[in-house]
């Protein structure tokens, strides 16, 4: 179940992030995810290679995802124990990673209905957005809340993904301990699972 919700959470950010235009986004964190929802709808009903999809993809994600911040949560504690180049790599190596794990998983939903229900302010730094996956005759309703940094009001930033309760962030961050736990604490192995994954 986790693991299907995790999947499922991924091909949701595929989505979401397949197309925005140039303008500015809303400092609203509500409207800052309706205008991406509307702007993606768009270009699902467009004539898109796959290749070009996941090129706006990871345009869009650098722009309006905290990447960095999501990498160092997902580390913890180790990351304080690595030296300048090894957090430097490892920053270069979870934006990749991070950038094809959704761009992956771009055809997992053809086109998706998300409705944009309501905000929650938790402070000065967060904004909740929930949201619900309309249900289809395949596929049950889903809801989705957008965890949103609003420490530059100007510029809210995608902090997490939380589907039906799983947050994404949490679970990769248990999947790096694991990962790290299973070979002795060495970054380096950590570093050859992601790029494993990246050069797949």
């Amino acid at each position: 179940m986790r693991k299907s919700l995790l999947l499922l959470s991924r091909s949701i950010l595929a989505w979401i992030f397949l197309q925005v235009s140039s303008f500015g986004y809303s400092s609203d964190p509500k409207q800052f995810i309706s205008e991406i929802v509307e702007e993606a709808k768009v270009v699902l009903n467009s004539e898109i290679s796959k290749e070009e999809k996941a090129k706006k993809l990871s345009d869009i994600a650098l722009k309006t995802v905290d990447i960095k911040g999501i990498g160092y949560y997902t580390l913890g504690s180790k990351r304080k124990e690595l030296t300048p180049d090894e957090l430097k790599r490892y920053e270069d190596i979870f934006q990749k990673y991070f950038l094809k794990s959704f761009t992956s998983r771009l055809t997992d939903y053809s086109d998706p209905k998300i409705d944009v229900l309501s905000a929650e302010v938790l402070s000065e730094k967060y904004t909740i957005v929930k949201t619900l996956l309309r249900a289809t005759d395949k596929k049950p309703e889903v809801k989705i809340d957008w965890r949103i940094y609003t420490k530059d009001p100007s510029k809210p930033l995608i902090r997490d993904l939380i589907v039906e309760g799983l947050k994404l962030a949490r679970t990769q961050k248990e999947e790096f301990a694991s990962i790290l736990s299973s070979n002795d604490n060495d970054i380096n192995a950590l570093f050859l699972k992601l790029e494993e994954f990246i050069n797949q």
